[in-house]
């Protein structure tokens, strides 16, 4: 026999299975992460940093698992803002360096690149459909592109400062920024046209989104105050809520009324609008400034990039279950943050395991009531 079949026999120990967490690890990079976007059907993300490099990674839960798949170094400055195609095919990304980049997602390929695409940096960006592309500089200047031709039919400057972020309508025909100047634009990109501006809010405004059914407009500010706008009521706020945070600089809507909310004091928070509500910490990078949060395809993670040079993921699969009942209770002064994941620092007592407790307590109440309907039905049917 050969001495190689005793090594076998002798080895017992089996390599271990990996640990499967609650969340895929943290991720850190060689530089501060601008951006970040997920892939609308796989469980890959894409980031890019200051340098202007991009980079796409396959996310798991397994311990160990995360996988750059590659990375690009196209951009010659700062890369600020990734989106994938609806179809998952393309990735879009705009950058300091005045550019609009299209890479191929399977090869890690540049496909198609616009350069001087604005004549001052490029900060935000929108796909519209598979189509249509929105972008907004640091000077204020909204372009609407049409990728067939590589060419912008709208081309217009209304802001007086740099446009932080863009959405539209589920028709696809009207189109939001908001702005450093501290107003939100109304472009109708059916008609090619600006409608309006809004009134001036204190502060920038740092982000836009759409909620409630498309019947409110909600935009973040650098003083830390969320505005919200009624819709086809854009000139004034209908209503503003100042959440007690350093800032709030990007949004994401995680159902028709919770977003969660990231900012300078490192803390990303989820927040019920209307009744307005700061529901707890979500997760924090400590100490330091929060540059973006993203949503995963499924809806499970939120990804966040700081100046710490990681991207941190929070699980947020409970967020939509919480109910926010009208009813204020009154809030003692210096109140503690609730936290609302395993991950999250809950200030003050441990607010996670009460959570649990009280969800437990309200699903064995629930239980017990569909036991007794049960009972009820039987003793009905002959």
């Amino acid at each position: 026999m050969s001495p190689h079949f005793y090594l076998e026999e002798d080895v017992t120990d089996e390599p271990k299975e990996p640990r499967v967490r609650e969340t895929p690890e943290d991720i850190r990079f060689e530089a501060i992460v601008n951006t970040l976007a997920f892939h609308p059907t796989q469980d890959i993300f894409a980031a890019g940093d200051i340098d202007g490099d991009i980079y796409v990674y396959a996310y798991s839960c397994l311990e160990g698992a995360n996988k750059e798949l590659w990375s690009s170094g196209h951009h010659l400055k700062s890369c600020r803002e990734l989106a994938f195609s609806q179809n998952g095919q393309m990735l879009f990304s705009v950058s300091k360096d005045k550019s609009i980049h299209i890479m191929d997602v399977e090869a890690g390929k540049l496909v198609t690149r616009i350069q001087k695409a604005h004549s001052v940096p490029i900060n935000a960006l929108l796909l519209i459909d598979e189509n249509l592309l929105a972008t907004g500089d640091d000077g204020g200047t909204l372009k609407v592109w049409d990728m067939r031709k590589g060419t912008a039919f709208m081309d217009l400057k209304h802001h007086e400062d740099y446009i932080s972020g863009i959405t539209i309508d589920q028709a696809k025909k009207i189109l939001l920024t908001s702005s450093g100047d501290g107003t939100m634009g109304v472009f109708n990109i059916k008609r090619r046209r600006f409608e309006l501006l809004s009134e001036f809010q204190s502060g920038d405004l740092t982000s836009v989104a759409i909620m409630k059914r498309g019947r409110k407009v909600v935009c973040g500010s650098s003083e830390g105050t969320i505005y919200i706008f009624n819709w086809n009521g854009f000139g004034a706020t209908s209503d503003r809520f100042a959440v007690r945070a350093e800032s709030v600089d990007s949004i994401v809507p995680i159902t028709d009324s919770i977003l969660c909310a990231a900012s300078m004091d490192g803390v990303v928070r989820a927040i019920n609008v209307l009744p307005n509500r700061v529901l707890g910490s979500v997760g924090q990078h400590v100490g330091e400034p929060i540059e973006q949060i993203a949503r995963s395809h499924d809806g499970r993670f939120l990804a966040s990039s700081a100046h710490d040079q990681l991207v941190k993921f929070w699980d947020i699969s409970g967020l939509p279950k919480m109910e926010v009942s009208d009813y204020r209770r009154r809030k003692k002064k210096g109140g503690s943050l609730k936290s609302l994941s395993k991950k999250a620092f809950g200030t003050g007592d441990d607010f996670f395991s009460g959570l649990v407790e009280e969800t437990e307590k309200k699903e064995q109440a629930e239980e017990e009531e569909e036991e007794g309907d049960e009972s009820d039905d039987d003793s009905g049917s002959d």
